[in-house]
């Protein structure tokens, strides 16, 4: 009887067979659908989420135990390649070094055209027609009819309103249209940021130690007697003895603000409050004014002294971090494409530099999977299988 059913079982029909290797196929797809659909659930859960970034920080650095299991001779033949490492780092340290200097002598070539961008800004000088003049891009080309129409409109606003003085409020703009900055931005800043007319970058001089200074120049206002705002950053330039490895290049390893002189009653960086309290044996209350301190963009001119131990607590690590990413981007970015920022040209830039690849990468793969529903001849099973000349012998 059991030969008999084993009989049964190797004399199956075909069409049977096909039908059972499609049923275990549905079985397993549910599988790894249901298994895809738990990972989703696992991952969305933050506790584990939390557990399986602390197993993986446990995991940085630690040794595979590949290298113990080397040979001696071959240790120490690696122990070479890591002294050939280290002056690999130290050549790079020079190499920072002369792109420092490059900076330096392409600042005083900047210069002069930064002076007067300063200038029309600040209406002390009034560029000719010639200088005026723009060539848009083919998207932004207008009809005759167009141009005469928006010429219209423009001379119309000329005669409705005052003729302004060179571009207003043009920093302040600039801070406002990148995200970076107008997160610093309060509104009791604006009205102070309005006289704001000019940012100059200026390098340490040759043979100093490694610096840049942020220069902010304000126009006479009623905040403060200040004409202009410093910030100065100290770099670094060559590998850590005790982590060679880690040199990336010059870092920021401090910055040095100002004081603002502020008016009294003009200091946007301290708030004022009023607190009641009540005497624990009397009963009476009586109301107490306070001096805290007060979000503002003027901040950044005080940043956290960092101790000579080197350490600080998160809070001052978080506010020291956030402060060389915005000297750095002011120095890289603001200052020698301020123009472009102000009319929100750099912005675009910018967001095209994110996401483009992956995002034509998901509309490819959208059509695809859509022209092979589409197709009327396509069969997923015949592409499941490998053309002859790719099996294997």
């Amino acid at each position: 009887m059991a030969d008999l059913d084993n009989k049964d079982q190797t004399e199956m029909d075909p069409a049977d067979m096909e039908d059972v290797e499609e049923v275990e196929e549905e079985e397993t797809g549910e599988d790894n659908s249901k298994a895809r659909q738990l990972t989703m659930q696992m991952m969305q859960n933050p506790q584990i989420l939390a557990a399986l970034q602390e197993r993986l920080d446990g995991l940085v650095g630690s040794p595979s135990g590949y290298m113990e299991s080397l040979p001696k001779v071959v240790k120490r033949r690696v122990n070479a390649l890591k002294n050939l490492q280290v002056k690999c780092a130290h050549i790079e340290a020079k190499f920072y070094e002369e792109v420092h200097e490059l900076e330096r002598k392409y600042a005083a070539l900047y210069q002069p055209l930064f002076d007067k961008r300063s200038d029309i800004v600040k209406a002390a000088y009034e560029p000719t027609d010639e200088e005026c003049e723009w060539k848009p891009d083919e998207e932004e080309e207008l009809t005759e009819e167009m141009k005469e129409k928006a010429k219209v409109e423009e001379e119309k606003k000329d005669e409705e309103k005052e003729d302004p003085k060179g571009i207003p409020e043009f920093w302040l703009t600039v801070f406002k249209n990148v995200d970076l900055l107008s997160e610093m931005l309060q509104e009791h800043d604006e009205p102070i940021l309005k006289h704001l007319q000019d940012i100059k970058v200026k390098f340490s001089d040759a043979g100093q130690p490694m610096s840049f200074t942020l220069e902010f120049y304000f126009e006479p206002n009623d905040f403060f007697p200040n004409t202009v705002l410093t910030k100065t950053y100290k770099m670094r330039s060559e590998p850590d003895e005790s982590d060679p490895f880690s040199f990336d290049g010059p870092e920021i390893m401090g910055c040095t603000g100002c004081t603002v002189d502020w008016i009294k009653g003009k200091n946007v960086t301290l708030k004022t409050i009023k607190k009641k309290q009540k005497h624990k044996g009397r009963g009476t209350v009586r109301t107490v004014t306070k001096t805290v301190p007060n979000d503002s963009f003027f901040n950044f001119f005080s940043p956290p002294e960092v101790p000579e131990s080197g350490e600080l607590d998160e809070d001052s690590e978080a506010v020291l971090a956030a402060d060389f990413e915005i000297g750095h981007f002011i120095r890289e970015r603001i200052v020698p494409r301020a123009v472009l920022y102000f009319t929100g040209e750099a912005i675009e830039d910018d967001d095209d530099d994110y996401d483009e690849e992956g995002e034509e990468a998901d509309d490819e793969e959208g059509e695809e999977e859509a022209d092979e529903e589409n197709d009327p001849d396509y069969e997923p099973k015949k592409d499941a299988n490998p053309p002859e000349e790719c099996k294997q012998q």
